[in-house]
């Protein structure tokens, strides 16, 4: 079991941002291998904060990475083999679809909720 912690701080200007501390007072750099597809990502860099003990870590998100549909990216300790953390990228046509009929069922149970208050606003007069 890996003495890392993850925490996502933001995802900003095409970087996806964190914090990672370590367990126990270790205070050796991290070894993080992103994959996207199977790939590891370059660019990937680790900025050590000595004040407080942690270290910011920035993935650049590659431009062939966004497109049509849903890419994850998986965050690992690269010496245990460990998932920290993972995220999505979705975008599209298709996530398009997918959002308009969740929003009909919405609105579908939302008419089936106000029909049965109003039933039952009437029955209670």
């Amino acid at each position: 079991m890996t003495s890392l912690t993850l925490t996502k701080t933001r995802l900003f200007e095409g970087k996806w941002e964190g914090i990672i501390t370590t367990a126990g007072g270790e205070n050796h750099q991290p070894k993080i291998d992103v994959t996207h597809l199977g790939e590891s990502l370059a660019g990937v860099t680790l900025t050590e904060d000595r004040d407080k003990g942690e270290w910011q870590l920035v993935i650049p998100l590659p431009v062939k990475s966004i497109g049509e549909g849903a890419h994850v990216f998986l965050i690992h300790d690269a010496e245990t083999g460990e998932t920290l953390e993972s995220f999505s990228v979705i975008a599209g046509e298709a996530i398009a679809d997918d959002l308009r009929a969740e929003v009909e069922l919405l609105r579908e149970e939302l008419d089936m909720l106000k029909r049965a208050f109003r039933r039952h606003c009437l029955e209670t007069m």
